[in-house]
């Protein structure tokens, strides 16, 4: 069964998205009770578009001001060496995000910590565990966009 979704969900979606607050104000910016707000909200949620809330931290104040991206090309493309991938990525808390990609890189990884000598032991700790046939670090100099709200015009 198909769930479908409205222009009024598509407003709570992006309300939510933006900043997490009480039902009565969402309610009162899409034009709805409380009650029927709350439920499309349920509703997303066991449809499984709301996955889970949570909160951002900020970065900086959190003492992890740096990020880095890596690009990895994998010495072999078999699913043992992707498990072991897998495991090595999930172990590294200042891994919090990884993508394995078309064309010529096979994964990039987004990687936050508080400095170069914190980005350093997290590079010795991947290649001591796990082979690569190449990988490349870039630091990021500044932050032109950042949001983690998804696009929902496509709902």
């Amino acid at each position: 069964m198909t769930t479908s979704f409205d222009a009024v969900d598509r407003k709570i979606l992006d309300l939510l998205q933006r900043r997490d607050r009480p039902v009565s104000e969402i309610a009162d910016e899409v034009g709805l009770s409380q009650t029927p707000c709350w439920r499309r909200i349920r509703r997303m949620e066991e449809a499984g578009v709301i996955r889970e809330r949570v909160t951002l931290v900020d970065p900086k104040k959190a003492g992890v001001p740096m990020i880095v991206f890596i690009a990895i090309t994998a010495p072999r493309h078999e699913m043992a060496w992707l498990m072991r991938f897998r495991e090595l990525i999930e172990s590294i808390p200042q891994i919090v995000e990884a993508y394995r990609l078309t064309g010529t890189v096979d994964y990039i990884l987004k990687v936050m910590v508080p400095d170069v000598a914190a980005f350093d032991q997290v590079y010795k700790s991947m290649i001591e565990r796990l082979e690569f046939a190449q990988i490349n670090s870039s630091i990021s100099m500044e932050e032109l966009k950042f949001t983690t709200a998804v696009p929902t015009n496509y709902l």
